[in-house]
């Protein structure tokens, strides 16, 4: 069962509640060019990034804002980390600051952000990452999950003190073990929404896996209100791994879930470019329905009858199953072609 966190808006979203675990990224592009940022993000919109983060830098980034804001339709949210002025001058176009207030500026300056924030109703997500720690904390705990916890409790304590409580937390490491313990024990001792993910996870593939195995054992928990899949890699990768990491646990299904068999010597039809040409024509469905590509007569039929519609094929045959019942036996040539009218008819 999902931890039920406090609500904290975003721009037109909420974070925490009951309310849907939303999937963002992170714009590699360099800020200040607004016309490469905006068309990143543009791009981010289309796979449904729901959520966008900048880099701050510098004032040049910071000014960018405005403009990019203006062009964009997703809430945009703005990373700074030691210049206070960032952060204010940041405030006055984002929905939402990623900073750590201990480390931009002195009290005076950290309560002018926090102020500022306040005014505008924008929260702060206080974002701590296991290479960045302070080192008082890593002397006393070294270099793990409890100092990553403590640290965080450590800002928020900060930001509590001068009456700020729309706060989002984010602890996160590079492997999954550390990642994991540092959230389950944060999400114990507060009730802010949390923010998922695997920092630094790698390329593609391998980033891919470990932000899989890492933001999937959380979910599974109950813990988690937004997820970020950090890729070394396009970002609008990010997002797509993103929501097939919810889509597999079943907890957002926006668009066709295809299942297939992983093939075997009992496979008499090409299964694999098979089920690649279904996937590809399901893509941009937007219906939560679930498609069956199964390869042989031994298990694919009662696999099949798991799904509201689906294929089994045979010698230069196959069937189309529909909520569990054979309703059309066809060549395989016209598999495809039968099985997406099928699709379309529903």
């Amino acid at each position: 069962m999902r931890k039920k966190t406090k609500e904290v808006r975003i721009g037109n979203l909420i974070l925490g509640g009951n309310n849907p675990i939303r999937v963002q990224s992170m714009c590699s592009t360099k800020t200040s060019d607004v016309n490469a940022t905006v068309n990143q993000i543009k791009k981010l919109e289309g796979a449904g990034c729901e959520i966008i983060r900048v880099a701050v830098p510098d004032m040049a980034a910071a000014k960018a804002l405005k403009e990019i804001k203006e062009k964009i339709s997703i809430p945009l949210v703005a990373d700074i980390h030691f210049d206070y002025r960032l952060a204010l001058e940041s405030v006055k176009y984002v929905d939402k600051l990623r900073l750590n207030p201990g480390n931009i500026g002195d009290k005076n300056q950290i309560k002018q952000v926090v102020d500022a924030a306040k005014a505008r109703k924008i929260p702060i997500r206080v974002g701590i990452n296991s290479g960045s720690l302070e080192k008082e904390i890593v002397y006393k705990h070294g270099n793990t999950a409890q100092a990553m916890v403590e640290s965080a409790l450590k800002h928020i304590k900060i930001l509590e003190d001068l009456g700020f409580y729309d706060i989002i937390i984010a602890v996160k490491a590079s492997d999954i073990q550390r990642t994991v313990e540092a959230y389950r024990l944060l999400s114990e001792k507060v009730d802010y929404p949390l923010h998922v993910g695997v920092t630094e996870a790698g390329t593609s593939f391998a980033g891919m896996i470990k932000s899989s195995v890492g933001i999937g054992a959380l979910l599974l928990e109950g813990i988690g209100d937004t997820i970020r899949v950090s890729l070394t890699s396009d970002v609008v990768e990010e997002v797509k791994v993103g929501y097939e990491i919810l889509k597999a646990l079943e907890l957002r299904i926006e668009n066709p879930i295809v299942i297939s068999c992983p093939t075997c010597g009992r496979t008499e039809i090409n299964l694999v470019a098979l089920a690649n040409k279904v996937e590809e024509r399901l893509k941009d469905i937007k219906k939560p329905i679930k498609v069956a590509v199964m390869g042989c007569s031994v298990n694919g039929p009662g696999e099949a009858k798991d799904a509201d519609i689906g294929i089994c094929g045979g010698k230069g045959m196959g069937i189309i199953i529909k909520k569990g019942k054979v309703i059309k036996k066809v060549l395989e040539k016209d598999l495809l072609e039968e099985l997406m009218k099928e699709i379309e008819n529903m």
